[in-house]
């Protein structure tokens, strides 16, 4: 059983590695000029201009995929859950990208030099 839980933990890491290594992290630069996310998190994504709005630069990728697609679903009328952000700005910009957009965005960020990345 323990040789069958580390082989399912092998497949875990190499599929995620996989799907970081899809994200292109030139067109997540591009939806992040595109979309003009820097108006309000600041250009270096990490010098918000207003400080309750979050540095983003350095955050993890699966956190950043999953807030966006939260916005997206509180943009098209989802019920309130845990899954579910509504807030009208972030919700109109999250209901422009697509899964694709997304992901590549969320890899982006996640390279970015910031105080939330993980220094080794």
């Amino acid at each position: 059983m323990k040789h069958l839980k580390l082989a399912l933990c092998g497949v875990m890491v190499m599929m995620g590695s996989s799907l970081a290594q899809a994200a292109d992290l030139a067109a997540g630069k591009a939806v992040w000029e595109k979309v003009n996310c820097a108006s309000c998190h600041g250009a270096d994504a990490k010098s918000p201009i207003m400080p309750v709005y979050p540095i983003l630069a350095g955050q993890h990728a699966d956190f950043l995929a999953h807030a966006l697609k939260a916005y997206q679903r509180g943009a098209a009328g989802a019920p309130a859950s845990a899954n579910v952000r509504k807030n009208a700005v972030m919700g109109a910009f999250a209901a422009q990208l697509s899964k694709q957009d997304v992901e590549n965005v969320s890899a982006w960020l996640a390279a970015q030099p910031g105080p939330l990345a993980v220094r080794k």
